[in-house]
């Protein structure tokens, strides 16, 4: 095949991927949605922040007086890269038949194809929100001519990131295939680090305000001069800029030159990834079967409910994937556990106050916040058998408690060494199994609310999960709830406060939700259960 006729192949590759992930993020309502509400976000922080950028535009007197340039000139690129190297490990290292397009076109249409549909994605993500910016800045400083410039620039370092990180991506996925436990290891290692991670960045954030860590600082340090000086071509026309430097010269350079010699080495991989199979392949395991059926132990073999939610127990235990989902656990929890490093006094009851809102959450996210989704595989064996919705429901809190509650009730336990007094451990853990029972029985009503059935990349790892808004949902009323809880419990034991009227009314209105509002939540849940019917 000539050069000409793979780049005609690329070019159609590249639109049919920027339609098919266009089509991926408005294929139904709740993507839409969400695709909505990330533009409101971002969109409105940009729309607060383009006055801003308009006001330095008219002030900046030179180049060098704009701030933080040399230092995001610097970190950009590296990040562009990772981000590329990421996507290209999780998403795009293989394509949509795979077999039937290779077997049409040469790989080399392929690469040229997925890395231009990158480069149009980046553009969008990136250039879109970059171009407004630049607009506003070019307003500021009375330059018109400085959005195409800064696109002109900008182009060259989007290929050539795109075109490296892709080629380091696939190689990624070469040393995973040669070494699979290496990316298992890596997952558990994420997970484990991200924790100290978003504690850190709560003593950052302290630094930051006590102005004894510098961002700006941080920002010179990391400046590279030779790409600030090819950033710096962007002001091309205006009054800002003089002469360009040898270092940016020499940048753009090795960008057109590298850019051709990392889609060779892109290729390359890509091709090896493609037509090499694995070194070992893995062979089936042959499974054991009882010939004595499923015997859950006691007290879970007690009911048909507790039988269930012991196969719950066991399969979670077979598939922890199934668990994905419970990492954004560890993002909100990073905020709370920082308190206990920084307090210098008692730090039981808060180890105790946190051990009641672990425990809470888990015993309904672990299970309830998609119970149709997750039994959708079974149902056809399901709806066969004597177990009624009742019992599928219950058998979820059953299965949640068992996780949930033990850390709810031992870890304000165990908080006494830590300096908890016994009486509010004792309260703390009471309340914590009450809660647990509230929150299990929450969350199966809300999770059956919008079922997610289809397997999607979550954390690394393919498994249904439920849907982020449920999520988010849960974790603030049952956290807010939970927290709620735990102070009242505080303020009855020490017996701080006046009880007022108002005051016993609010309480009075708190305990009736939470009453309620689970148990209203449960039925909902067996209701759908009841009503649900196989497409």
């Amino acid at each position: 095949m000539t050069g000409r006729r793979d780049v005609h192949h690329a070019i159609r590759i590249a639109r049919a991927e920027v339609i098919r992930e266009l089509r991926g993020a408005t294929g139904d309502r709740r993507r839409v949605i969400g695709l909505l509400m990330v533009g409101l976000f971002y969109g409105s922080g940009l729309l607060f922040a383009l006055p801003a950028v308009y006001a330095l535009g008219q002030a900046t007197g030179t180049v060098q007086s704009i701030p933080y340039l040399g230092g995001i000139a610097t970190v950009a690129p590296v990040s562009m890269v990772v981000l590329s190297i990421f996507r290209t490990s999780q998403q795009i290292g293989t394509i949509d038949s795979e077999e039937l397009v290779l077997l049409t076109v040469h790989p080399r249409a392929v690469v040229l194809g997925v890395i231009g549909a990158e480069v149009v994605q980046s553009m969008l993500w990136f250039g879109v929100p970059i171009g407004l910016i630049a607009t506003a800045f070019a307003l500021g400083i009375g330059a018109p001519t400085l959005p195409v410039t800064a696109g002109l620039v900008l182009l060259p370092l989007f290929c050539w990131a795109t075109v490296w990180g892709y080629a380091g991506g696939i190689g990624m996925l070469r040393l995973f295939r040669w070494l699979p436990g290496l990316k298992q290891l890596l997952k558990i290692g994420w997970a484990l680090a991200l924790l100290p991670i978003i504690v850190g960045s709560q003593y950052i954030g302290t630094a930051i305000a006590d102005r004894t860590f510098s961002i700006a600082g941080l920002l010179e340090t990391l400046a590279f001069e030779p790409l600030q000086s090819y950033v710096e071509l962007a002001f091309v026309g205006t009054e800002l800029f003089h002469s360009p430097s040898i270092g940016a010269i020499g940048v753009l350079g090795g960008l057109v030159a590298l850019t051709p010699v990392g889609l060779a080495v892109a290729t390359r991989q890509a091709t090896t990834f493609w037509f090499t199979d694995d070194p070992a392949p893995e062979q089936p395991q042959r499974t054991e079967r009882s010939v004595g059926g499923f015997e859950a132990p006691q007290p879970f073999g007690s009911t048909s409910a507790g039988a269930i939610a012991w196969g719950h127990l066991v399969r979670a235990v077979r598939q922890p994937q199934e668990f994905a989902h419970l990492m954004i656990m560890l993002v909100m929890l990073g905020p709370a556990v920082a308190p206990i490093v920084q307090v210098d006094g008692n730090v039981g009851p808060i180890v105790a106050a946190i051990g009641v809102v672990v425990g809470t959450y888990l015993a309904g996210a672990a299970f309830g916040l998609n119970p149709l989704g997750d039994d959708r595989p079974a149902f056809p064996l399901l709806l066969l058998t004597e177990a009624g919705p009742r019992t599928l429901v219950w058998s979820r809190v059953i299965a949640g408690l068992a996780i949930g509650a033990p850390i709810a009730f031992l870890i304000p336990l165990g908080s006494i060494v830590a300096g908890t007094p016994a009486l509010f451990a004792v309260g703390f853990a009471v309340v914590g199994c009450g809660m647990c029972l509230t929150a299990a029985m929450f969350a199966v009503g809300i999770g059956a609310v919008y079922p997610i059935y289809e397997e999607q990349e979550y954390w690394g790892t393919e498994t249904v999960v439920p849907s982020t808004g449920i999520m988010m949902v849960y974790f603030w009323v049952v956290a807010g709830g939970t927290v709620i809880g735990l102070i009242l419990t505080w303020v009855v034991l020490t017996g701080a406060g006046s009880l007022s009227l108002l005051i016993a009314a609010g309480v009075g209105v708190y305990l009736l939700l939470t009453a309620l509002v689970p148990y209203g939540s449960y039925r909902y849940a067996i209701r759908r259960y009841r009503t649900y019917t196989l497409e």
